[in-house]
């Protein structure tokens, strides 16, 4: 009867796929295979174990040494049991693969679960991704038949590549594999979706877990508390901890993973509790564990807690290793505890765990912060008895930390033992009267045991470190000691001398070290030739200036905005305004067109010259490269109005308004006080109130232009009014605004009223003399000599009377004479005059003669 069964399958022949599957479901696969082993000699002689090492051996062999016979030979015996064995046994994933496709295309062969399983774990642990996504969408076209148990296997393989939409794709396909998910299924996507971070999908598919009747258990409940936890809901993260609690699901995984959570939250006393409800309940913490809690407690800075976990990890058996010492000991140098950070070192040698570079550069950053280079010098010490190897990369850290702190010739001196102990030739370097090969550098030096030779990096920070300290003689001989031992050195000292060397305006010995660092190969950097820039640009010189610019053109360096700017303005400043347009021009001509700052010194400098047609006509040429900002256009106003051309200042103003730029309280500032200054208060108030209008707060300077210009005006009340709402905006008064107010109330004749804002002054600022002598001969006027008497006592008593200054002496003579003609005030006229008191009148005689 079988052996009719199977002649009657072989007949129909395996035509395709979905009909073989649907054999299969008639017969059962026990029975197919059944069928299969009596169907021919061939396959009654080979067992599955026999036919999965014939095929392990020959596709174990390049394609070229297969042989093809044998293989259609094979092909006719191959079912699932045997190919699984191949695709687990072969050691390449490709070899693997190309066995899968050969399989596939074998008549009368069909890959059952555990193929397309074997498969997919096989391609998971190579991190093939692209080719695991192939075999999902391949499973789903084929609809092989998936038990829950294959099916959440294949979802962990797809998880741990991160390919959580193949993952969620094949689950949610489960009825096209005629599978359907039990509890162990919904578990592996729990995982894999927890994994991912996808809490939202985690709750959903938790609750349609629950909704079909499938009943958590503890490896449900498990990944869904992880997702709380990382997503930091607390709330949640105990009612499921509860749940679980209540079933006595609660083990070491479970409250690992809340230890590890609450540490990551800042719960140091809830970490600690729940260490000792897993003590109590005869628990223990993994050494990873214990690991990844004291990192945590270290970087919250609690390192009472972290020192404690160490303990505890130490009574649980575990010695800790170099990462975790490592960590530990940085945290205590972070809290000075230099003693317990020893302690624990020592502790770590005692447990034959030796420090590594890293460690021992921290150590010794940390020693140097506390000051306590004594123990760096054991630190050194120790690491070449342990022959630890880059002992140089130690030495550059104690270089590098003795000119951070500023005991630069110690790192010389340390630098030269360096030398000697290769035996370097040596020069003579002097810093601060000291010689750095004798003995004579104060402070402990180290004494080095094993040769070590100074590399680049050690003559690189020796030599910024000597720039820094303005030792720019001794960085030169160092340099040239470097160069001598065929040592090039690190590009960065070269850029720093050159630096250093003209800021202090040494041009020549800085080309001579760019020439020399061009012979050692380095290519000069845009820092370099900008450094170079700003010192020839600080004297001026506009040749040498234009030259080191085609220089720079050619190797495609900009030339800093700074330096351009910093040329422009010391030529203006020094009355060269034409050549200092003349050198913008010869910028563009080179290919390099200058930044608006620099155009803006050159505009400011025709301003201030004097000519203000020249200065717009600059503004209007660079017009057409560039949109001039508010500060170019607030140059040419102020240029304008200082020349008495408001209406061309206005014009500007309307010109920045059409442009759509939005004008500064600076360019109302300068309108303001050019209408004031022309005695046109009017204008000045209306353009008040545009400023205010624009939401452009008043400053304090144009409060104090516009009491000056009210007081010129004689509307003392006006300016007293305007002080008033100026303080209520809680706009502070400078020294210059009491000045206008009282210099303006005095000239309106309101000498008295001046008086309480010159008291008021007093309290606040230093006065000038000439301030005094203004209101002094206001209060005289005024009929006030009393006052004005006691006001010229004052002034006279301070130490910054300007006897140079005609104007303040010729104030000081007028009060003088016209206190002496009151009868009110004559005597302490005459005791001033004749105690000598009196700058320019000694005496009663000097008195007639005025």
């Amino acid at each position: 009867m079988r052996v009719r069964i199977a002649r009657s399958i072989r007949m129909i022949g395996f035509v395709s796929n979905s009909r073989s599957y649907k054999l299969d479901l008639l017969v059962g696969p026990n029975l197919i295979c059944g069928l299969h082993a009596k169907a021919s000699p061939i396959d009654a002689s080979l067992s599955t174990n026999q036919l999965a090492h014939q095929l392990l051996d020959l596709f174990s062999k390049p394609p070229n040494l297969r042989d093809p016979e044998e293989l259609q030979h094979l092909s006719r015996s191959l079912v699932p049991a045997s190919a699984e064995a191949v695709i687990k046994g072969l050691r390449s994933w490709r070899s693997a693969h190309e066995f899968f496709r050969w399989a596939s295309g074998q008549h009368g062969f069909r890959h059952t679960c555990y193929t397309y399983n074997a498969m997919a774990s096989v391609l998971s642990r190579a991190r093939c991704t692209a080719q695991l996504k192939g075999l999902v969408l391949e499973l789903l076209n084929e609809r092989c038949p998936m038990s829950p148990g294959a099916l959440g296997f294949l979802i962990r393989c797809l998880g741990d590549q991160g390919l959580v939409e193949e993952a969620l794709l094949v689950f949610d396909h489960a009825a096209d594999l005629h599978c359907l998910p039990n509890s162990y299924t919904y578990n592996c996507l729990l995982e894999v979706l927890t994994n991912a971070g996808l809490l939202d999908s985690v709750e959903s598919r938790f609750k349609e877990m629950v909704s079909r009747r499938l009943e958590p258990d503890k490896y449900t409940l498990t990944p869904v508390l992880r997702s709380y936890c990382n997503a930091g809901k607390l709330t949640e993260v105990w009612d499921i901890f509860n749940r679980m609690k209540a079933k006595g699901w609660i083990d070491e995984h479970v409250l690992t993973v809340l230890i590890v959570t609450f540490c990551k939250w800042g719960k140091v006393d809830q970490v600690l509790e729940l260490v000792e409800r897993m003590e109590g309940l005869g628990m223990t913490l993994n050494e990873r564990t214990f690991s990844v809690l004291i990192h945590g407690f270290v970087r919250q800075r609690r390192m009472d807690k972290a020192l404690e976990m160490f303990d505890r990890m130490k009574r649980s058996g575990y010695s800790g290793d170099l990462a975790l010492y490592s960590v530990l000991i940085e945290g205590i140098y972070e809290g000075k505890e230099l003693g317990l950070a020893h302690d624990i070192y020592l502790e770590m040698k005692k447990n034959d765990i030796f420090p590594d570079i890293q460690l021992l550069k921290k150590m010794i950053r940390a020693l140097f912060r506390e000051g306590d280079s004594s123990t760096v010098y054991l630190l050194i010490h120790e690491a070449e008895v342990i022959n630890l190897g880059n002992l140089v990369s130690l030495y550059n850290i104690v270089l590098d930390e003795l000119v951070k702190h500023g005991e630069v010739d110690r790192a010389c001196k340390l630098l030269w033992e360096m030398m000697k102990s290769k035996g370097l030739p040596i020069l003579k370097l002097n810093i601060d009267n000291h010689d750095c090969e004798t003995d004579t550098v104060s402070g402990e030096v180290f004494s080095i045991m094993k040769p070590v030779c100074p590399n680049a990096d050690s003559f690189s920070i020796m030599i910024c470190g000597l720039c820094e300290a303005k030792k720019l003689d001794a960085a030169l001989v160092l340099l040239k000691n470097v160069i001598e031992i065929g040592c090039k050195g690190k590009l960065l000292m070269y850029n720093n001398l050159i630096s250093e060397l003209c800021k202090v305006g040494r041009l020549e010995e800085s080309y001579e070290i760019l020439k020399r660092m061009k012979e050692c190969g380095f290519v000069p950097t845009e820092f370099t030739y900008n450094s170079i820039f700003y010192c020839i640009c600080s004297r001026r010189d506009l040749s040498a200036a234009l030259d080191l610019l085609r220089e720079m053109r050619q190797h495609g360096f900009v030339p800093w905005i700074k330096h351009c700017t910093l040329i422009v303005q010391q030529l203006c400043a020094n009355g060269n305004v034409a050549e200092a347009v003349g050198f913008l021009d010869d910028m563009v001509e080179i290919g390099f067109i200058p930044d608006m700052v620099a155009y803006s010194a050159a505009i400011d400098g025709l301003c201030k010259s004097g000519d203000m047609d020249k200065a717009l006509k600059l503004f209007r040429d660079i017009s057409s490269w560039y949109l001039p900002d508010v500060v170019a256009h607030n140059i040419l106003i102020n240029g304008f109005c200082k020349s008495g051309r408001l209406q061309e200042a206005l014009e500007i103003y309307e010109e920045m308004l059409k442009k759509e730029l939005v004008p500064s309280p600076v360019t109302y500032n300068l309108l303001i006080d050019g209408w004031c200054k022309a005695m046109n208060i009017n204008n000045a108030l209306t353009f008040f109130k545009k400023m205010v209008d624009e939401d452009r707060p008043p400053t304090v300077v144009t409060y104090t232009s516009l009491i000056d210009g009210l007081c010129n005006a004689e509307s003392s009340d006006g300016a007293l009014e305007l002080w008033n709402e100026m303080r209520e905006k809680g706009c502070v008064p400078n020294q210059m605004t009491y000045t206008a107010l009282i210099h303006g109330l005095c000239k309106c004749g309101r000498a008295d009223v001046a008086v309480v804002y010159f008291d008021e002054m007093k309290k606040e600022f230093e006065l000038d003399p000439f301030v005094y002598l203004l209101l002094i001969n206001s209060l005289i006027m005024k009929g006030n000599p009393v006052k004005a008497l006691e006001l010229l006592k004052e002034v006279l008593e301070k130490d910054n009377f300007p006897f140079d200054n005609s104007k303040t002496l010729r104030l000081m003579k007028k009060a003088v004479q016209k206190l002496f003609a009151d009868e009110s005030t004559l005597l302490d006229v005459k005791l001033l005059i004749e105690s000598e008191r009196i700058p320019s009148i000694n005496s009663l005689h000097d008195m007639g003669k005025n």
